[in-house]
């Protein structure tokens, strides 16, 4: 069945990627001259139109037929070279991290109610964590979650996780949205965030925030580590080197005032 529904598929977005093609020619077009232009039937187009009007990347304008495109294909493709360049960017902090600790680093944003990874640096020990690039971890029970999270207020937090469940994947598991609540009030403060043993047992993460040019915070940095070498008392020192790591590519991103001072 897939076999079958696929050729349309393939056929439907050429069709879509031509729309747009053609309304980013001229400012405005109408739905008989955009059928004209890509031999279309006018229902075609116009079933296609509206449901990128829904999505938000055509307007229509008024009453009229005419439809042009809105700014949320340079929205997403803004967004995209912001992360070209932030993975580029942090890589280059976390691999001087990388050679004072050995830990193994991530670099990673909120996607929806979870985090995804978008770059990591491996620990050099034997000993260590096992994760992957594009791998999605709950918000609510890891360190660079706890980071994005605290950038929204409770309110929106409450609604970021209305649906999500709170699985104990250990016994320090957060249980509910009330503990998490009390816990980002804390990362708020202090700027960083833990994981302690709360999304894998034996092992301790930290993170520090990462913002845009406009003070957004898009991402974090963690480093993670196996209780075996965790140390309390050199807990200040990787949140020092976390939030340098975060401050230099908060600045190169445009943004001068990281809330922690050097």
């Amino acid at each position: 069945m897939e076999k079958d529904t696929q050729p349309d598929v393939v056929s439907s977005v050429l069709k879509v990627f031509g729309i747009v093609d053609a309304l980013s020619e001229q400012k405005e077009i109408g739905v008989t001259d955009l059928a004209q232009r890509l031999m279309m039937s006018k229902s075609t187009i116009y079933r296609f139109l509206q449901t990128m009007k829904g999505l938000g990347i055509v307007a229509q304008e008024g009453e009229t037929d005419k439809y042009r495109l809105t700014l949320k294909l340079f929205e997403l493709s803004a967004r995209a070279l912001e992360y070209v360049d932030l993975i580029e960017l942090a890589n280059k902090e976390m691999e001087e991290i990388s050679k004072q600790t050995g830990e193994t680093l991530h670099l990673g944003t909120l996607d929806g109610n979870e985090i995804v990874y978008l770059h990591k640096i491996d620990s050099t020990y034997n000993l260590r964590m096992y994760s992957r690039v594009g791998r999605r971890n709950p918000s609510y029970s890891t360190a660079i979650g706890k980071v994005l999270l605290s950038a929204h207020t409770d309110d929106e937090v409450e609604t970021l996780l209305k649906e999500v469940e709170f699985i104990p994947h250990t016994a320090n598991t957060l249980k509910n949205i009330e503990e998490l609540k009390q816990e980002l009030a804390l990362v708020r403060e202090q700027h960083y965030a833990e994981d302690k043993e709360e999304q894998e047992v034996g092992l301790h993460c930290v993170a520090a925030p990462i913002y845009d040019r406009f003070g957004h915070c898009i991402a974090a940095i963690s480093i993670s580590l196996p209780l075996v070498r965790f140390e309390k008392e050199n807990l200040t020192h990787l949140v020092d080197l976390l939030h340098q790591a975060g401050r230099n590519v908060s600045k190169q991103l445009g943004y001068q005032h990281y809330p922690v001072a050097e």
